[in-house]
């Protein structure tokens, strides 16, 4: 791939955008679980958000450090690479939520420019509810040099595959997956919906959300070794490794890594038959 040399504004690293302000319902919680297939009762009952959900409130801040850093012919160019959410509590029903978003850095490498985002939401009252890390990757563009800080790491172990996963997840994406989940998740993006648009980009058709599978991640890990508890979940993290389409059938792996003052992380990996499509999965939970 030829790497087209570019300018980006760094005068804009680490300004925070404006608030975004979002009122969680009841409904809205429910519409997004059934949209990722979700099989928590307390998620299917609004009563409180599974935590992916927690992209929903801060969707509208995520791209404004991306425009005020990146030329606007890279916009079209870029791609969400990985997803690390930081929980301090969950989302429940009422909250009236306020986020903002900065970019902290970004990397040139040979096929383009990794960046990273720093989310932030609260409530009104400014108790932190989470924080999120996005790395975001523009393709066959960079400025030619790297700056700032990019997102903490979460690579997968790969000495964990000799004791072999503690638990292994069957899933299927459905044939209406993407219009469900399009409503409920408020990402619009027409290669999710519409197949001439999504072929006319060079993708095979329409694609799943790259945040609609790591819900179904989510909820596989919750329901196997957090007692379905979303409370007990302190991070979580996945990198985007390969297409999902609709139709296929995906197995979620959770390892066991370790265990310390009161929390045990995993990491965990999906895959459709040998192909993964989510790598370097990482999940902190409370005991």
């Amino acid at each position: 791939m030829t790497v087209r040399q570019v300018e980006f504004d760094d005068s804009q690293l680490g300004n925070w955008g404006e608030d975004e302000r979002f009122e969680v319902t009841q409904e809205r919680i429910t519409e997004y679980a059934k949209a990722t297939n979700d099989p928590i009762p307390a998620h299917l009952a609004g009563e409180v958000a599974p935590p992916v959900f927690a992209i929903v409130p801060v969707f509208e801040s995520l791209m404004v450090p991306a425009v005020e850093v990146f030329p606007v012919a890279a916009i079209p160019r870029i791609v969400h690479g990985e997803q690390d959410f930081h929980f301090h509590r969950p989302i429940r029903p009422g909250d009236r939520l306020v986020s903002r978003a900065r970019m902290t850095g970004y990397e040139s490498l040979e096929k383009g420019t990794r960046a990273a985002i720093v989310l932030e939401c609260r409530t009104e009252d400014g108790e932190l509810v989470n924080e999120q890390y996005v790395t975001t990757f523009v393709r066959g563009m960079s400025p030619g040099r790297t700056v700032g800080e990019l997102a903490p790491e979460h690579k997968f172990d790969e000495s964990l595959r000799a004791a072999g996963p503690v638990a292994t997840v069957a899933q299927h994406i459905d044939a209406d997956q993407t219009f469900r989940y399009a409503p409920a998740s408020g990402d619009p993006m027409p290669i999710h919906l519409d197949d001439e648009v999504a072929r006319s980009t060079g993708l095979p058709g329409i694609i799943a959300h790259g945040l609609c599978t790591m819900a179904f991640t989510s909820w596989a890990v919750l329901t196997e070794v957090a007692g379905s508890d979303v409370s007990r979940l302190r991070r979580f993290a996945v990198r985007f490794a390969d297409l999902v389409l609709p139709g296929d059938d995906l197995e979620t792996r959770i390892y066991r890594r370790s265990a310390a003052d009161g929390y045990t992380t995993y990491q965990f990996e999906t895959v459709r038959g040998d192909d993964p499509v989510i790598t370097d999965g990482l999940a902190v939970i409370r005991d």
